[in-house]
Order: structure tokens, then C-alpha cells, then sequence
């Protein structure tokens, strides 16, 4: 296990590494050394080995190193609404949440705040730790973080440089999620689920079916098939696409998924024989995003 490099005045946490001054909220994430923290709840919406029946113990982190057009969480992610908190708060919201009946405590968008979630977690906590990202995670920082997360929830949203530099300015997207989820994988092992069919240990990955991405779609599914012994990973083919923030700037994401998308990308996870979950697209609806109002915080 390596040491976590941080450094407050020259961050370089995220695969940006721009080296900003946290001290000052800086940099490509915009946000302080602190956590800036939007919400803390139980919620139902995540796949269901993480929901279960009682729900995942969310905490959504303010600010995004990506920076998605598309983000449907941009009143925090971009838009950086939300609360500084001390460390030591932060680990109160965790128990809180797992006295309310969390299966686990859901890190959302984690990736610039790793120096605070490897404090946050210098005692071990009584439920599985997830780290909820886009993919655009370093492997050094993730290495660092090893013993601290049990379950890894990685989106690969993009397969190629060019919809990666269209989409969220990184074009270095695909080659560093392929490398992080790796790193992922490697810590955690193959997927395990209990009794109860809520996961303990593991890694699912996301990706979202875009407009006009069903190719993409398919190159996502076939690297799961082709790099992971199948019953490694759990796949989430997610459908739940809805205009948002600067999409209508970036046709075809002006509009929303068709559902001969949908019902190929399904065929598609269907024939590779893939374990895990899609979505009907009945997803496909604002009801989905959670209300950003500070709630547990």
C-alpha cells in the first residue's frame, strides 16, 4: 500500500494533477482543502445490491474534477452548492447514517476529496465503504486508499479521446478509467454478495447509454467480456439519460434516449452474458435526482 501525496497548496489528487491551491478553492474542482458536503441520506435509487432494502448512506461531495455537460448532479458538481464540514463532522454523518440502517456509506464523487476520505476512514467503520466516482480517478491515489474501500462504483463514460474531450475536456478519459477500474478490480477481488444479496465486497461498473451511443455502448460491455473472468464485476448498463445542464449545446445529447437504443444496448448486455442490471426507461426521469438542499448535513 503506498502513502497518499497530498499536498493542500499543489493538489494533485485527481488525473488533472493541476497542482492548485486548495487553501484558496482553486483549480479544476473549485473546492477548498475542506468538504464541502451537499446531502447525506439514505437512498434507494442505487443498484440493488448497494440499496437493498434499507437504503445506501449517501454523502454527495461538492465540486467534480470531470466536469460532465450532461451532469444531472450540476447544482453541486459544477454549480458547487453545498456546506464546508470538518473531517471529524464528516465521520459523524457516516454513523449517523448507519444508525439510520445504511448497507453501506455511498461516497459520491469522492475523487478530489480522497486526502479527506482516508482520514475520514482511519478507523475502520462497521459497514463497507464505497467510492461512487466517474472513472477519472488516478491509480496512485486509489492505491493509496487500498484496506479503506470495500466496494468500488466507477462509471466508464467514454471509449474514445474525442467524445471525452467533447464531453467533459479529458481527453485522457478512457486510458485512465480503464487503468483505475484495473486498480479497482485488483483491490477488492471478485464481487461477493450475502445472504441477503446485498453486496459486502466488490466492484460494479457503470455506464451510461448516451444519445447517439450505442456503439459506445457496446465497446464498454465488450471490454468488461474481454478484460474480467466472467463473475468479477458487476455491469450496470444504466438508460436513465435526460437533458441536462449544457446538453441542449451538444446535439445529439439535446434529446433524450430512443428506445431502440435502449432495447439493443439491453440485447447487447443480454447476449454477452454479463452480471448485473439494467434499466427500463421508465429511468429516464427527473424524479431520479436527488433533492440537493443540505439534508443530514
Amino acid at each position: 500500500m503506498t502513502t497518499l501525496s497530498y499536498d493542500p497548496t499543489h493538489c494533485t489528487l485527481c488525473p488533472r494533477r493541476c497542482g492548485a491551491d486548495r487553501t484558496q478553492a482553486k483549480g479544476r474542482c473549485r473546492m477548498p482543502d475542506a468538504p464541502v458536503v451537499a446531502r447525506a441520506a439514505l437512498h434507494h435509487w442505487e443498484e440493488p445490491p448497494l440499496s437493498g432494502t434499507q437504503g445506501a448512506g449517501t454523502v454527495f461531495f461538492s465540486g467534480c474534477s470531470l466536469g460532465c455537460v450532461f451532469c444531472q448532479n450540476d447544482s453541486i458538481s459544477q454549480n458547487d452548492f453545498g456546506k464546508a464540514i470538518s473531517v471529524a463532522r464528516l465521520r459523524e454523518i457516516f454513523f449517523e447514517l448507519i444508525a439510520a440502517g445504511a448497507h453501506n456509506i455511498d461516497l459520491v464523487n469522492p475523487t478530489h476529496y480522497a486526502h479527506v476520505v482516508a482520514q475520514a476512514l482511519e478507523d475502520p467503520l462497521p459497514v463497507p465503504v464505497v467510492w461512487n466516482s466517474g472513472g477519472y480517478d488516478r491509480v496512485e491515489t486509489l492505491a493509496a486508499l487500498e484496506g479503506k474501500i470495500q466496494i468500488y462504483l466507477p462509471d466508464y463514460k467514454y471509449t474514445d479521446p474525442d467524445t471525452a474531450r467533447r464531453y467533459a475536456g479529458a481527453a485522457d478519459y478512457p486510458e485512465t478509467a480503464r487503468a483505475a477500474i484495473r486498480e479497482m478490480v485488483r483491490q477488492t477481488g471478485p464481487y461477493q454478495l450475502d445472504e441477503n444479496g446485498i453486496l459486502t465486497r466488490g466492484v460494479i461498473l457503470r455506464h451510461l447509454l448516451l444519445p447517439g451511443g450505442l456503439n459506445q455502448a457496446k465497446e464498454v460491455m465488450d471490454w468488461v467480456a474481454e478484460t474480467f473472468p466472467p463473475h468479477t464485476i458487476l455491469f450496470s448498463l444504466m438508460s436513465q439519460y435526460t437533458p441536462w445542464g449544457r446538453a441542449a449545446d451538444y446535439p445529439p445529447l439535446d434529446r433524450r434516449l430512443r428506445k431502440s437504443e435502449i432495447r439493443a444496448a439491453e440485447a447487447y448486455f443480454t447476449n454477452l452474458g454479463l452480471d448485473g442490471f439494467t434499466q427500463g426507461v421508465e429511468a429516464a426521469q427527473a424524479d431520479y435526482i436527488p433533492s440537493f438542499d443540505l439534508t443530514g448535513v
